[in-house]
């Protein structure tokens, strides 16, 4: 993967507005641009504009650093269908703003994005950034659930007791933790319910996700086609908590330790705040 500039560049794109108390936030996106459906089908994906671009421009906005990481280090993708005011309470102008952001950071562009592989975070230090995020999409379902490099970065945060915070399909990649990964989300795939491991590090905490009734009304996103499994099944039968909304697509978001979830793409907003929240 060609990697542009200096390694102060690539280093994040740190960017800061000169706060002498910005915190270094770390957002890990997939480096996938599809979802592999059942029965052989597929679907075209990515990130969320505004579950990434809402935190991300209101971090910025505070005087933080913000990096970007994927598993292989590839520029990630843009889900087109969350280019719709709807993310953004309606509000076109909003829209426009994020997404003129998101081209202004040239995260998506592969010959000169700033994104680093995960292998790369590592070299640099997890000690070097103060927090996670993970948006969501459905592209953290295809590879950041079972990336060893990412369980690794997140078991580090987890028992540093760092702030790391996931909206949406996001929460997924914290199944990257569990001792065999691949396996266990093999065999939610192949329809089977694995055990609870005793030993996950996120065992018992109190998560949020995109819930099964959400997935249930998207469902003709998927062109007829259908999910392997729901990410809320998944951390259930991982051994996490599950607390919902009380109403499809409303915002909830859930603290608990140092982990901040939110659920679905109305969420993003308010997880930006938790997490601004924690980095006074």
């Amino acid at each position: 993967m060609k990697r542009f500039g200096l390694i102060g560049a690539a280093l994040a794109l740190a960017l800061s507005f000169g706060n002498a108390q910005a915190a270094r936030v770390l957002v890990v996106l997939s480096d996938s641009d599809r979802l592999d459906l059942k029965d052989g089908k597929t679907f075209s994906t990515g990130f969320y504009l505004n579950e990434l671009m809402q935190p991300v421009k209101a971090l910025l906005d505070a005087g933080h650093e913000v990096s970007f990481a994927t598993p292989q280090g590839r520029a990630p993708t843009l889900d087109r269908g969350s280019l719709d005011p709807m993310y953004f309470g309606g509000d076109a102008q909003a829209l426009r703003a994020h997404e003129a952001l998101l081209e202004k950071l040239a995260l998506t562009a592969p010959d000169k994005s700033p994104v680093l592989s995960l292998e790369r975070v590592a070299q640099i230090g997890y000690d070097r950034y103060d927090a996670v995020y993970v948006p969501g999409g459905h592209a953290p379902m295809q590879d950041l659930l079972r990336s060893p490099a990412l369980g690794r970065l997140l078991s580090d945060f987890h028992a540093k007791g760092k702030t790391t915070a996931l909206v949406c399909h996001g929460p997924i990649a914290l199944l990257s933790t569990l001792p065999d990964a691949a396996g266990f989300a093999t065999a939610l795939a192949a329809g089977r319910a694995p055990s609870a491991p005793p030993q996950w590090i996120y065992r018992g905490y109190q998560v949020t996700v995109i819930s099964n009734r959400e997935e249930e009304i998207a469902k003709p996103q998927l062109g007829g086609g259908a999910m392997k499994f729901y990410p809320q099944t998944a951390l259930q039968a991982a051994g996490a908590q599950y607390r919902s909304n009380t109403a499809p697509w409303a915002s909830n978001v859930v603290v608990d330790r140092e982990l901040i979830t939110g659920q679905n793409p109305a969420s993003a907003a308010d997880v930006a705040k938790a997490l601004l929240q924690r980095l006074k």
